[in-house]
């Protein structure tokens, strides 16, 4: 059922501008009920969502048509023939952040490489286009950093800029091959079901992985085509997803407050705090302690 107009709670939206028509959304619910929160978006705006906590369910056609965004989801929309208005119900304890980007200055961020971004592509430019993505480790880092910043009034602008261009630059920064669901080895529904399995075999034992000719033996995949497999469909090799995922789980582990940095790294399969620390500073460009310290920040 449609939230009544009557439901939207005074400062659920703050909007900052960071560019001329280019807007930074922070949609925040701190009641104990769904919130409907409205936002006016002009035709030709492409829009980005990242539901970094809660659930976010986005209305259209009068509440007719309802998408889910749920937690560390992301949500891109674009369609050039309408405008989309933004009427999303927040579940209590959402906190979503949202870009408005006209879709000019967009295309001059990736002019150079326009045909990696599939609604750039000439053959989109009079079609909708939308697409839900996992939030990756690397972004979450950026949109907590966006969340929780407590910058200078002098500087919070240039700010704003710095980490709105980051986060587009690691939303986009995926392979785009319009052809990778095409691929014979993807439609394999036994293969496919295979590499799956790998994925949880690395995962369950993180602490102490299998090699890639032990993992491949395992699964009854040759090695070739477990490397292969595995690129197309998570977009990465074994061991670099691997170490994403460790990084992400070690992340979370702070952020509850119940693990120390050594219980951390090696509940994350790291033998020393020293080798944890320094995985945990190449993914992030942060010691975990500094993390901790900017988690513990009033206002978070």
């Amino acid at each position: 059922m449609k939230p009544s107009i009557e439901n939207i709670a005074s400062g659920s939206i703050q909007a900052l501008e960071v560019e001329t028509d280019f807007t930074l959304l922070r949609l925040d619910n701190a009641e104990d009920r769904d919130v409907l929160a409205q936002y006016p978006v002009k035709q030709g705006l492409l829009q980005v969502h990242c539901c970094l906590k809660g659930n976010a369910r986005f209305l259209y056609n009068q509440g007719a048509y309802a998408m889910e965004v749920p937690a560390e989801q992301s949500l891109l929309l674009y369609n050039p023939q309408t405008t989309l208005p933004m009427e999303v119900v927040l579940a209590p304890g959402t906190r979503m952040l949202s870009l408005l980007i006209p879709i000019r200055s967009f295309h001059a961020l990736f002019s150079a490489e326009a045909d990696t971004i599939p609604f750039l592509n000439p053959d989109y430019k009079d079609k909708k286009y939308y697409q839900q993505n996992p939030i990756s480790p690397s972004l979450s880092v950026v949109l907590s950093q966006l969340w929780n910043q407590h910058m200078h009034p002098s500087v919070i602008q240039l700010y704003h800029k710095a980490k709105v261009y980051e986060w587009l630059s690691l939303y986009f920064n995926r392979n785009t091959d319009p052809q990778a669901e095409q691929c014979p080895f993807l439609v394999d529904e036994d293969n496919l079901g295979r590499i799956r399995r790998a994925k949880e075999i690395v995962i369950e034992r993180m602490a102490e992985p299998p090699s890639l000719k032990d993992l491949a033996a395992e699964i009854g995949l040759p090695l070739k085509k477990l490397k292969e497999g595995f690129k197309q469909i998570y977009g990465d090799s074994v061991y670099s997803f691997l170490f994403d995922y460790k990084m992400e789980m070690a992340r979370k582990m702070l952020e509850t407050g119940k693990y120390n940095v050594n219980e951390v790294g090696l509940k994350v399969g790291y033998s020393t705090a020293s080798h944890f620390i320094a995985a945990f500073r190449k993914k992030y460009h942060t010691t975990p302690k500094k993390y901790l310290l900017s988690l513990a920040q009033p206002g978070r």
